[in-house]
C-alpha cells in the first residue's frame, strides 16, 4: 500500500479561555497555523490539494465551512479547497485520517490536517444551544428513536466520566495527583523548551497558557465537584481553550517532486465506537483494535498520548491496556495544557512527533475519546 508522510506539523500556543488569543477570529486563528506550515516547509501553498480542518460548533466565527476561510484568510490561492470536518473531540485527528486517506488513495498528493478553535468566542455546545433557543430538539434526549434504545438518562461527557470514575472506582484523589502531575510534567516541557520547535508564537504568546505551576493537591481538594456528590472537579478537567494546529501530509510523489524531507510516516489509523452513555471509553477498544491491526503490542510503543479530557479517561485506559505511565502525557497533557476541541488532535500529533525525534523512539500511538462514544487512534512511526 502506498505510503502517508508526515513532513511537518506546527501549532500555535494554546490560549486560556479569555486569554491572549480569545480576541482573534476563528478564521484568523486557524490561518495563523496554515501560513505557519508552508513557511515552515517552503512549499508553494498552491500546490496544496485540499485543506481538511477540524472544528465544532460550527456557528459564529466556526460557521460557513471556516477550513475553506481559514485557507483564504492564510492568502492561499483560491483554486485550493477546504472542507471542515465534526468528530467531536478527534475532529484533527479525524482530519489527519482523511488527509492520510487521500494521499494513500492516490487522490491527492499534499493535504493539510488540522483544526482551529476559539472556545472564548464560541462556547462549547453553542450551536445546540442556539438550537434551543429557537425551538429546535437537542442531539439526544428529543428523539424517540434515541429514547426508546437508550431511556432518557442524562448523556454528556460529564456524566460519562463520572461514570468511568464510578465504574473503575477511580477516587477523587487518585484523579487530582493525576492532573497535578500532569501540570508538573508540562511545566518541566515549557522550561526544557520540548515545545519550542512545534509552536509558531503569535499575539507575542509564544507557549501554553494554561499550565499551572502553583497549583497543588491542597487547592485541588478545596474544588466543588461539577455535579453535587460526584468526583469530577474543574481541576480533573480539560481546560477551554483557543488554538489551532497543523500537519502536511505528502504522498511519496509529492516527496520526490517537491524535495520533501519526512518526518515520519502514518503505520496504522483506527476509529472505533464504544458506550455513548459512558461516552469515553472508546479509546480502549479502539487501541486495542489499532495494536492488533498494526501487529504490535503495548511494550512496542515508545510514546502514548491520550487526550485528558477528563482524569478517569486516562486512567482507566492504563489500567484497561496495562500502559506504563512513564510513557504516556509525559509532557502533560489537556488538563494543564488545555484542550481546544477542533484543534487538539493534531496538537498531540505534533508534541508526539516532536517528542519522539527528542527521545529517539520509534512508534508512537494518540489515542482521542470523543462526543457519542467513539475514538480516534493513530500510529505514527518516526522516520
Amino acid at each position: 500500500m502506498a505510503e502517508a508522510y508526515i513532513i511537518d506539523a506546527v501549532r500555535s500556543p494554546v490560549g486560556r479561555r479569555g486569554g491572549s488569543l480569545s480576541g482573534i477570529h476563528p478564521a484568523d486563528l486557524g490561518a495563523h497555523s496554515l501560513r505557519a506550515l508552508v513557511d515552515r516547509v517552503g512549499i508553494d501553498p498552491g500546490a496544496i490539494d485540499d485543506v481538511v480542518l477540524g472544528a465544532i460548533d460550527a456557528i459564529g466565527g466556526q460557521a460557513g465551512n471556516v477550513a475553506r476561510t481559514a485557507a483564504l484568510v492564510a492568502g492561499f490561492p483560491e483554486h485550493v479547497p477546504g472542507v471542515t470536518i465534526d468528530r467531536q473531540c478527534g475532529s484533527s485527528q479525524q482530519a489527519v485520517h482523511f488527509a492520510a486517506q487521500a494521499v494513500m488513495s492516490g487522490v491527492d498528493d499534499l493535504v493539510i490536517a488540522g483544526g482551529l478553535q476559539n472556545m472564548s468566542q464560541v462556547p462549547l455546545l453553542a450551536a445546540a444551544i442556539v438550537g434551543e433557543a429557537y425551538g429546535f430538539t437537542t442531539p439526544y434526549a428529543q428523539s424517540p428513536g434515541w429514547r426508546e434504545r437508550y431511556g432518557d438518562q442524562e448523556i454528556s461527557q460529564f456524566a460519562g466520566a463520572e461514570l468511568i470514575a464510578e465504574k473503575w472506582d477511580i477516587s477523587r484523589e487518585e484523579m487530582e495527583q493525576f492532573a497535578l502531575e500532569s501540570h508538573r510534567r508540562a511545566a518541566v516541557a515549557q522550561d526544557e523548551g520540548r515545545f519550542s520547535n512545534e509552536i509558531a508564537p503569535l499575539n507575542d504568546l509564544d507557549r501554553d497558557e494554561g499550565v499551572r505551576r502553583d497549583t497543588t493537591l491542597e487547592r485541588m481538594a478545596q474544588l466543588a465537584p461539577l455535579r453535587e456528590g460526584g468526583r469530577i472537579t474543574a481541576a480533573v478537567s480539560s481546560q477551554i481553550s483557543d488554538a489551532s494546529s497543523a500537519v502536511l501530509i505528502a504522498s511519496a510523489r509529492a516527496v520526490r517532486e517537491h524535495g520533501l524531507t519526512p518526518r515520519a510516516r502514518i503505520h496504522q489509523m483506527t476509529v472505533r465506537g464504544a458506550s455513548p452513555v459512558l461516552m469515553l471509553t472508546a479509546p480502549i477498544p479502539a487501541t486495542r483494535h489499532a495494536l492488533e491491526r498494526a501487529g504490535l503490542g503495548v511494550g512496542d510503543i515508545d510514546l502514548f498520548e491520550v487526550n485528558e479530557a477528563f482524569a478517569p479517561v486516562v486512567l482507566a485506559w492504563m489500567r484497561e491496556l496495562d500502559a506504563p505511565y512513564e510513557k504516556v502525557n509525559v509532557n502533560g497533557g489537556g488538563i494543564a495544557l488545555g484542550h481546544p476541541i477542533g484543534a487538539t488532535g493534531t496538537r498531540l500529533l505534533a508534541t508526539m512527533l516532536n517528542e519522539l525525534e527528542r527521545t529517539g523512539g520509534r512508534y508512537g500511538l494518540q489515542a482521542m475519546c470523543e462526543g457519542g462514544g467513539v475514538a480516534n487512534v493513530t500510529i505514527i512511526e518516526r522516520l
